[in-house]
């Protein structure tokens, strides 16, 4: 019996050659091909019986042997007239049969090697790098509270993305993504520190270099402190934009906080714990999560760092303390297709601009928030009622934001606490055009004092789960060429109650400082002409990810 291992030979063989391809391109889709194909296989053979496998090697080997004993008995005169010639034939059958008798752990053995090796020539071993390009087009309308219109019709940028990855170890991983995120040439006007506020400095359009957007580490382990606890720790630039729910319209899988209530750039640190198997109910796990939103640090060199002075006693640049923010995610219950998900954290020494019309004067320091978020998921809408309904998505979010202000100073527009509140929903549905196609519709709406820390929401016209009013969105994501080439056709409504929905944290009650007063929006406010009553924004994009 002869088992080779052909597709290890076919690993050997792409290893070595050309593969008369055309290109480099050619010859590593052919050698990811194979790998694919391998681990496959290998997926198969240990599943099998280590013994079930050897006993079949066996009866293969009988029956081989029973074959040569028929033919031995039909040429008896033949064979003993050429005994010699028998006997080195009988020789090499023995050395034969214990070639063919391998058994399953060298056959898993030999194909881990030849995976492993074309793991390392289609670059697996090392840094790897994929591209995410969009370019997009918005047509961006504005009513003010005056009844004045501004907008651009014709809003063009471009959108990149490097995202690297490697895999150390079996429990230690690095990810990061480098991003650049501009307008199609100068920028006519801009807000200048805002514009790269730390929190939103890769998802506004306003620069021209190559930034940081996420770099981090993932240590991950079956077992904690002796328990078995599958668990995580992963600390860095973190990846918290584009977060659950919010990623569902652009067309991404999740990041990791709930984005009903944050959505922005943070330097912190998580830790995930299941407890699926502890507490034996389908999906459980715990997240805890920290991070500084704002470091109080003045130049390396200043006359005199942190007392909030320039080194001539004029309080000119006032040192704000730290901003720090703690929380935890639990997930309830996710058996895949329904699931409960709740975050709660609070951020202390939050800030606004000391004065709206003039930005240089920096910032004060307002209080804190506490923020709660519950919803409810259901990937696939009862059970086998119809193909449409079981690859359809649908979601309800709720969320609460309660103040804390600081002795002294005021936030959204009030010296005592306040309660916000918002709501979201939204279904996702296979396309009617092609395959992978999805389409979506989503509403949501919050009330005067809501507070969201979402800036980095990816909506020109600013973040539509922060708004203090109404917000209504459609899309539709459609493949060109397989999932690498889409595009997307997404229209976003927004119908604004109060003012401040994309301010800040402080605000005085009559607008004289911070910008998260609630005004409401009337055609008899003062300034009218500076709030937005209502704002449309519609996008095209065409996205390449390989």
């Amino acid at each position: 019996m002869n088992k080779p291992l052909l597709l290890s030979l076919a690993a050997a063989t792409i290893l070595t050659s050309s593969l008369n391809a055309e290109s480099m391109y050619e010859r590593i889709q052919s050698m990811e091909l194979k790998m694919k194909q391998m681990q496959e296989e290998l997926v198969t053979l240990k599943s099998k019986d280590t013994q079930a496998v050897e006993e079949e090697v066996e009866e293969e080997a009988d029956e081989d042997a029973d074959d040569e004993e028929a033919t031995t008995a039909e040429d008896a005169d033949s064979e003993d007239e050429d005994s010699d010639s028998e006997d080195d034939d009988s020789e090499d059958s023995d050395d034969e049969d214990e070639d063919e008798e391998i058994t399953i752990e060298e056959r898993i053995a030999e194909m881990e090697e030849s995976i492993f090796e074309l793991s390392k020539a289609t670059n697996g071993s090392h840094l790897k790098f994929n591209i995410d390009y969009r370019v997009a087009l918005d047509n961006l309308q504005y009513k003010m509270a005056d009844g004045s219109e501004q907008g651009n019709n014709a809003f063009l940028t471009n959108r990149f993305w490097i995202n690297m990855s490697w895999k150390a170890t079996d429990n230690l991983s690095f990810s990061g993504q480098l991003a650049y995120n501009k307008a199609f040439g100068e920028r006519s006007n801009s807000y200048g520190p805002l514009e790269s506020f730390d929190w939103v400095e890769n998802e506004n359009p306003a620069g021209h270099g190559l930034n940081i957007r996420s770099a981090y580490f993932l240590y991950k382990n079956d077992t904690f402190l002796g328990s078995d606890i599958p668990w995580t720790f992963s600390i860095g630039r973190r990846p918290s934009t584009n977060g659950h729910l919010i990623n569902l319209r652009e067309d991404d899988g999740a990041s990791s906080p709930m984005g009903h209530t944050i959505n922005v750039e943070f330097d912190g640190i998580s830790s995930k714990f299941s407890l699926e198997d502890v507490i034996g109910v389908e999906g459980m796990y715990v997240k805890f999560c920290a991070g500084r939103g704002m470091t109080n640090a003045s130049d390396k060199f200043s006359p005199a760092p942190y007392d909030g002075t320039d080194g001539s006693g004029t309080n000119t640049a006032p040192s704000n303390p730290d901003i720090d923010l703690g929380g935890l995610i639990f997930v309830p219950y996710d058996d895949g297709q329904y699931a409960v998900a709740t975050q709660y954290y609070y951020a202390n020494n939050l800030i606004d601009v000391k004065n709206p019309g003039d930005f240089s004067q920096g910032f004060d320091t307002v209080g804190g928030i506490h923020s709660v978020t519950a919803n409810l998921t259901l990937n696939g809408i009862g059970d086998e009622w119809s193909d449409y309904l079981d690859d359809t998505f649908f979601f309800v979010s709720g969320a609460m934001s309660v103040t804390n202000p600081l002795e002294g100073k005021s936030m959204l527009g009030r010296t005592d606490s306040v309660t916000g509140y918002s709501a979201w929903a939204g279904l996702q549905m296979p396309s009617f055009i092609t395959e992978d196609g999805r389409w979506g519709l989503e509403y949501n709406q919050g009330s005067k004092y809501w507070r969201s820390i979402t800036y980095a929401e990816d909506t020109s016209i600013g973040s539509k789960v922060a708004t203090r009013g109404q917000a209504y969105e459609v899309y539709f994501t459609e493949p060109i060429v397989e999932d690498i080439l889409t595009f997307q056709i997404r229209a976003t409504y927004i119908d604004y109650k109060y003012a401040g929905s994309n301010g800040f944290f402080g605000g005085s009650a009559d607008g004289s400082t911070g910008t998260g007063t609630p005004f409401e929006i009337s055609d008899t406010m003062g300034n009218s002409s500076l709030y937005v009553d209502t704002a449309q924004d519609i996008r095209f994009y065409l996205r390449y990810r390989y």
